[in-house]
């Protein structure tokens, strides 16, 4: 185990320190021959900058506006996916293959799709009757984000179909035969047999899910770049944004931000694993 144990702390750990540190220093590419020690003035620069409140509101929104669609959609498509009809693999194909496309080329693709002059979206929105103008998706601060999250959905749905069908299929046939004959609904059978049977694994799912995207700068990158005027910005493409700024302290100081969040849904993640095992802690 030596080597790899080498190699994860020359390639992970010790750029997470030495990244770490930038954090405390006034280290800009401007000017690096002051690299001062600075203390806690970067992250004061962070929580003081106009733009903090739109982007901490903004990720609160892409979490919660995304995960929320997702599961309710992934969910119905696992219990259809889970029912046997003609040509299933094929649909389930289908359905799975968003998963294996980059988030950045998913970006550009729905930033072809939402363009206000040529887009598929206005383009059939039109043709339907639905509007009367094309909308700059993108370029209105009331749409982008709406655009962005539309984009978000329909690449996380085949995550949860992916996770709740597996889960699905572990179900004995036997709970479904007992509930039949006990005389229960479909919504009964569903709220009191299926998910009972799979809640741990949905609670992991969510949790899993919530990490990824709360971590996911690509999506929102490939389509607005944050834009505009940072009404699509989340924490870690404005991040990405103050580094192209050449302020490596300030993006070093929000980075330690961001780490910070995701171990607190770390910790909750491994406590429902250890609680899918049956370890009390």
């Amino acid at each position: 185990m030596a080597p790899a144990a080498v190699f994860v702390a020359v390639f992970t750990y010790y750029p997470m320190i030495a990244g770490g540190q930038m954090a405390f220093r006034n280290w800009k590419l401007t000017d690096l021959t002051d690299t001062s020690w600075v203390g806690l003035k970067n992250f004061s620069d962070v929580f003081a900058d106009p733009a903090w409140g739109t982007v901490l509101s903004n990720t609160g929104v892409w979490v919660v506006g995304s995960i929320v669609p997702q599961l309710v959609i992934g969910f119905a498509l696992a219990l259809w996916l889970r029912r046997r009809f003609r040509f299933r693999g094929l649909y389930q194909a289908l359905i799975f293959f968003p998963w294996a496309i980059s988030g950045f080329l998913i970006g550009i693709l729905f930033r072809w799709l939402f363009n206000s002059e040529f887009g598929v979206v206005n383009d059939l929105l039109q043709k339907a009757g639905l509007i009367d103008e094309p909308i700059a998706w993108l370029a209105d601060p009331k749409t982008a984000m709406v655009a962005v999250l539309i984009a978000n959905i329909w690449y996380g749905v085949t995550f949860f179909a992916i996770m709740i069908l597996a889960a699905l299929q572990s179900i004995p046939d036997e709970l479904y035969e007992a509930a039949a004959l006990d005389g229960a609904s479909k919504s009964r059978t569903l709220f009191q047999v299926t998910i009972p049977y799979i809640r741990t694994t949905l609670a992991l799912t969510v949790l899993l899910r919530v990490i990824w995207i709360f971590n996911f700068p690509d999506l929102i990158f490939g389509m607005t770049g944050g834009g505009p005027n940072n009404e699509t910005h989340i924490v870690t493409t404005w991040m990405i944004k103050i580094t192209q700024q050449g302020d490596y302290g300030r993006a070093s100081a929000l980075g330690l931000l961001v780490v910070a969040a995701l171990l607190v849904f770390a910790v909750f993640f491994l406590l429902a694993t250890r609680e899918k095992k049956g370890v009390r802690p």
